[in-house]
């Protein structure tokens, strides 16, 4: 007879014993599992007569040795009945001596358990929505709900559940949520990493209490070392990182440090031990932060991450209402034609530019006249810090028209005015649009994206954009478009790609030309397509400038690197240029890696900071650093007495482009910099015998590749010692000194 084909020879009855269940309903189920030596598990369910009792009869082929019998809810799987803290026995192997049938005492349901089997198992549902700033929505992003739990400065989170929200941004995420873990097996499944959130708060807990002694720590896993000076006396054992096996002592470890910690109210309303109790195994209602992400200019890109103090504390079964506002990186849904209103027809209107409104591009419907092409013209006050005004653009920019549709253009090309008439963008000038969609199959949501390249081929002697518009009704799937199941989610008011690289440095005029299919499938009646408002031809200005990487910049005095990374080195650009001239401390030169003595006087430093090539510097900084992260902005030393910031041959020292335009000779949209003096007390500027970096940084106003930040930056950095041992006699060298000359030079300084 074949193995499976064995009769199941053994036997153990378990009767059930609920009588003393106040409310026993009848008719309900229970379940009840026993594990084997070898770890099989075998399973029943059975429901509870209305007189209380039941028997539930489990049946092994061979021998099963000791079992671990768990009684429990109907609805948990195996391995959760064997991890709540629910009934259980054990059967000892003797059990079976008498034969291959066993029946064990009732086994007593207590109105306890009879409770939380219940509430220990339950489904959640969670409703929400994904939108941009402005409102409006975010389809086709991946919504992962996570459940947070905190344990002093550590977190663990853990995901339950994930949905892709519609075309109006909307979500549904249920799950299912258990409580009543045995502690140990609850710890066993976390994984934890040091929050940053937490250690920030705890920081300023001990900022404010200067004699608390906390040992600092980096380990990313929970540990009591860093109570090791509290807990010593009570010879508490904190070296080793906590594990499944300490959670039943933490209770009584928890006694022993409030009696020693400073009351925190603000630590205990987060809900982070010792100040709040702990036992996140009993936790019946999840404790919920979302992370979304979206397959938008880049796959995965992260649209929305909630730190831990953003925690919604025991969420009911049914969370309503969610609403997560996604980050610029989003790609929203623009549809909404009330604000702004959609203007169909032969015409075109434009939107935006990088995330500029052309209202805020100078030169352009509705902005400021000057500066041309320049986005949030005029926006600098003279005499303020602020540097984010009249900035150019770089890279690959975005023209996104106004929402509304195109009527009778199929195709459409772009020209472009220098100052010398009206031209073909030069080759690569435009390229290929990519715009992404969302299908509703009737089930699930899929998504994709469709390629829109400046066809140079197609039509001989004509370069064009398909327009989105002759696709929906041409292309595939055209049964779909528009409000068929299939909606665009990213690009869909996208006009142009300029790669504005194949253009010179410069202000540039844009507009669009319209064409229509013929029968015979030829383009034909070229116009220039009006703004929709009027008759008036379309018009865009933009200024243009990009950087040039030069490695024959890289020389002896002003070594550089052609590696551009983030300004993490000094790169061989003039655009824009930093170097240090000169470093004095009390008249006498500093050069770089010398030791002085710089504890009284004046500390001059000539320096470069210069965009030669087309002005547009925003501003920089000057820094003094040391130790490990210790800094002094050597800026900020202005108002100390004999201190100032002059120019040497610059149009003006700034350090800000809005300081600059205060000065007589600078003018929007222009600020070059150049050469400067800072002089500031050399004691604030180095507050204590060490070796120092002096860095200088500088950055340009122009916005790359629709990015707000401000990449075309560059870096100096000069390295001396101060204090740190003796100055060398005049034309001696170290090497050569006798051996008790070389031990007293160095020797610190008094």
């Amino acid at each position: 007879m074949f193995e499976n084909q064995k009769s199941e020879a053994y036997t153990l009855k378990v009767p059930l014993d609920a009588t003393r269940v106040e409310d026993p309903e009848g008719g309900r189920e229970v379940k009840v599992l026993a594990k084997d030596r070898r770890g099989t598990l075998t399973t029943q369910t059975v429901k509870i007569e209305a007189g209380g009792k039941a028997v539930v009869t489990l049946r092994f082929r061979e021998d099963p040795g000791p079992l671990h019998v768990v009684v429990g809810p109907p609805d948990a799987s195996d391995q959760e009945l064997l991890a709540l803290q629910t009934l259980s026995v054990r059967v000892p192997s003797r059990q079976w001596a008498q034969g291959e049938t066993a029946e064990l005492a009732p086994v007593l349901i207590h109105d306890y358990f009879w409770f939380w089997w219940r509430r220990w198992c339950r489904t959640f549902t969670v409703r929400g929505r994904v939108v941009c700033a402005d409102g409006s929505p975010v389809p086709a992003a991946t919504v992962c709900a996570y459940d947070v739990d905190r344990w002093f400065i550590w977190s663990s989170s853990q995901q339950v559940g994930c949905a892709v929200t519609d075309p109006n941004g909307a979500f549904e995420i249920t799950f299912r949520w258990c409580c009543g873990w045995w502690p140990w097996w609850w710890w066993r499944s976390r994984i934890w990493q040091r929050d940053p959130y937490l250690v920030r708060k705890v920081g300023n807990l001990a900022r404010e209490h200067p004699d608390l002694r906390l040992a600092p720590t980096v380990g990313e896993q929970p540990t009591l070392e860093i109570f090791r000076d509290l807990l010593r006396e009570d010879g508490v054992d904190t070296r080793k990182v906590l594990g499944p096996g300490d959670v039943n002592r933490l209770e009584t470890v928890r006694g022993r440090l409030l009696a020693k910690l400073p009351a925190a109210p603000q630590l205990e309303a987060l809900r982070v031990w010792p100040w709040y109790p702990w036992y996140p195994w009993w936790d019946c209602g999840p404790d919920l932060i979302f992370k979304v992400t979206q397959d938008c200019e880049q796959p995965g890109t992260v649209i929305v991450d909630e730190p831990v103090s953003e925690t919604r504390w025991n969420v009911p079964p049914l969370l309503e209402n969610v609403q997560l506002v996604a980050n610029s990186l989003a790609c929203c849904r623009e549809d909404d034609c009330d604000d702004p209103p959609c203007e169909d027809g032969e015409c075109l209107t434009y939107a935006r530019v990088c995330n500029y409104a052309i209202t805020n591009i100078g030169g352009n419907t509705g902005a400021p006249m000057s500066p041309e092409g320049y986005a949030r013209p005029n926006a600098v006050a003279a005499g303020t810090r602020d540097y984010n005004g009249d900035r150019p653009f770089a890279g690959v920019v975005n023209v996104v028209k106004n929402s509304g549709d195109m009527v009778n253009v199929d195709y459409y090309s772009i020209q472009y005015n220098d100052g010398s008439g009206w031209k073909a963008l030069p080759a690569g000038g435009a390229i290929t649009i990519h715009r992404g969609w969302l299908l509703w199959d009737g089930a699930n949501w899929h998504s994709g994206s469709q390629a829109f390249p400046y066809d140079t081929a197609s039509f001989p002697g004509f370069s064009v954009y398909q327009s989105r518009e002759h696709f929906e009704a041409n292309g595939p799937f055209s049964d779909w478009w528009p409000g068929g199941g299939r909606f665009w989610i990213t690009g869909e008011f996208l006009v142009m790609r300029l790669d504005s690289r194949k253009f010179t440095d410069h202000t540039h005029h844009f507009r669009v030309l319209g064409y229509q299919l013929d029968a015979s499938g030829n383009l034909n009646t070229e116009r220039v397509l009006p703004f929709c408002a009027g008759e008036e031809e379309n018009d865009l200005v933009l200024t243009f400038d990009n950087r040039v990487i030069d490695p024959l910049l890289d020389v002896p005095s002003n070594p550089c690197s052609t590696t551009i990374a983030n300004c993490t080195v000094h790169l061989c650009t003039s655009e824009p240029t930093t170097d240090f001239i000169a470093v004095r401390i009390n008249g006498r030169t500093v050069d770089a890696c010398d030791v002085v003595d710089a504890s009284e006087g004046m500390l001059e430093i000539d320096f470069r900071v210069h965009d030669a090539e087309d002005g547009h510097l925003a501003g920089y900084t000057l820094f003094s650093k040391y130790k490990e992260n210790l800094y002094v902005d050597l800026l900020t030393l202005l108002s100390e007495p004999g201190s100032s910031l002059v120019s040497l041959a610059a149009d003006d020292p700034g350090p800000t482009y809005g300081q600059a335009l205060s000065a007589p000779g600078v003018t929007a949209p222009h600020w070059y910099g150049g050469t400067m003096r800072l002089t500031i007390p050399a004691g604030k500027a180095f507050p204590e015998p060490c070796c120092y970096q002096l860095e200088l940084r500088a950055w340009k106003r122009t916005v790359v590749n629709c990015d707000h930040d401000y990449e075309h930056c560059n870096l100096s950095e000069y390295t001396l010692g101060i204090g740190v041992c003796r100055p060398l006699p005049e034309g001696l060298q170290i090497e050569r000194a006798p051996e008790a000359v070389r031990e007293l030079i160095r020797r610190p300084m008094d």
